[in-house]
């Protein structure tokens, strides 16, 4: 199915830990005490550059899955040197929360390390003990002029309907069963709204028509999107997030698809899609 967006490579991101959770937060976003923690361990990386904070906010045992940085906490410390020397600073946009794990939507500046100057980025983290024990991500540089003229960062933030959390996961299961891997495609206007569909991903418009048109492209180019395998379906409210492989352009991809849900259907969408390397700096793979 769709989705166009240059790749991009090396993420090591940060995150969570073990402080107390203030309901006098000034960031909406951040209304749980995990969330709390994984703010504060990312600003401990990307604004303090504090090894030692960091350190409360990792395991001895942490596993990476960026398929460039070595697995385990002391790779992490090693990298913030160059971090600090080059500025790079983050700005979250979305910030979720599903049993033991985070989901961030991020934004770097200065931070040619992991690719490009200016980058986005999702970033999956799994907690235990008050811990970040294993993280995931996707990075692409950001690009200024798209075709539906949206950013791959922008639209709501905020987490609503967190009642159908389980109901909106299982929409997404169901979309990505029946359009993504082929099940019952005509039943696409079933799942995307046809009255609103905000797409983020720079080459595809807006609305069902924006994405018939970038689907009829890559047909006639004979460079469909195929997806294989969604390892993860994780989200909150009203935001759904899928990690997936699949193939595109003849190479293994990593595909992260975020979406947002308002009354039973989606209606926007952002994405990340990166090349699986043949090698990587570990063996943990990138699921």
């Amino acid at each position: 199915m769709k989705k166009i967006l240059s790749t991009s490579l090396f993420l090591v991101a940060v995150l969570a830990g073990c402080n107390t959770y203030s309901t006098k937060s000034d960031n909406l976003k951040v209304n749980s005490p995990m969330k709390e923690i994984a703010i504060k361990a990312q600003d401990a990386f990307f604004k303090d550059y504090n090894a030692t904070e960091v350190k409360k906010y990792f395991r001895e045992d942490y596993i990476q899955h960026n398929p460039h940085v070595p697995t385990g906490l002391e790779p992490v410390l090693n990298f913030l040197p160059e971090l600090k020397t080059a500025g790079t600073t983050y700005q979250n946009h979305r910030l979720l929360e599903d049993g033991d794990f985070i989901i961030m939507h991020n934004t770097y500046s200065n931070a040619e390390a992991f690719g490009a100057k200016d980058v986005v980025t999702f970033d999956v983290w799994r907690m235990q003990d008050g811990q970040v024990a294993e993280h995931w991500d996707a990075i692409a540089p950001i690009v200024k002029e798209t075709a539906s003229g949206r950013s791959q960062f922008d639209g709501p933030t905020i987490v609503e309907d967190v009642d159908k959390t389980e109901v909106n996961k299982k929409l997404i299961a169901n979309f990505m069963e029946d359009v993504f891997f082929g099940k019952a495609p005509e039943k696409i206007s079933e799942y995307i709204s046809s009255e609103q569909y905000d797409q983020h991903n720079t080459m595809v418009k807006d609305g069902l028509d924006g994405l018939n048109e970038a689907l009829a492209f890559l047909a006639s180019q004979n460079n469909m999107f195929e997806y294989h395998k969604v390892h993860r379906i994780l989200g909150e409210g009203n935001f759904v997030l899928t990690q997936s492989e699949g193939r595109w352009n003849g190479k293994p991809q990593a595909f992260y698809d975020l979406f947002r849900i308002k009354d039973g259907q989606i209606v926007e969408h952002w994405d990340i899609i990166q090349q699986i390397p043949a090698e990587m700096a570990h063996d943990n793979g990138m699921f």
